[in-house]
């Protein structure tokens, strides 16, 4: 048994720029997919970060974002 296996968890901060970007949810309406990622603010372009399945996958993209807010959902 490696140490490693006692380690905790540390989730790798990453930053967007606010000015420019905002955090989004794209959903669908059909099959209720939801995909993290961010909208650049003067063309409307997505770029997508991440699949979200539960609660918790949402959670760890506001945490490695450091997004605090509620995050606005597009269908």
């Amino acid at each position: 048994m490696g140490w490693s296996l006692f380690r905790s968890k540390k989730t790798d901060r990453k930053t967007y720029d606010a000015e420019t970007q905002k955090p989004v949810l794209h959903c669908s309406i059909c099959t209720g997919e939801q995909v993290a990622g961010f909208k650049d603010r003067k063309t409307g372009r997505f770029n997508e970060i991440m699949l979200i399945r539960n609660e918790k996958d949402l959670d760890d993209f506001k945490e490695t974002y450091g997004i605090t807010e509620e995050i606005e959902k597009e269908y």
